[in-house]
């Protein structure tokens, strides 16, 4: 790392948040529907760094803005309960 010149905290974080990155596509595969995976990737610009308000999201998949809240609230819901499920490695 020292003929890099990089920092080495910089790279721990950037190793960290790939990980993290990994995990959350990971869990959204798994817990949730399609559309609701398209809302929240949509929603938090995880698809193409880019975030849509929620009418943008409904005038896309023609549907209501309020629909659209109600999918990613209850998405939301369903990563928060995946997430909580994990148990933490042992050190």
């Amino acid at each position: 790392m020292d003929i890099l010149g990089t920092d080495c905290d910089a790279v721990v974080d950037e190793v960290e948040l790939k990980m993290q990155i990994k995990k959350l596509y990971s869990k959204m595969s798994k817990v949730l529907k399609k559309r609701e995976q398209t809302v929240i990737e949509l929603r938090y610009g995880l698809a193409n760094g880019g975030c849509k308000t929620q009418r943008e999201i409904a005038k896309l998949l023609g549907i209501s803005r309020s629909y659209v809240s109600r999918i990613e609230k209850k998405a939301l819901c369903k990563l928060k309960k995946a997430f909580n499920g994990l148990k933490e490695d042992p050190k």
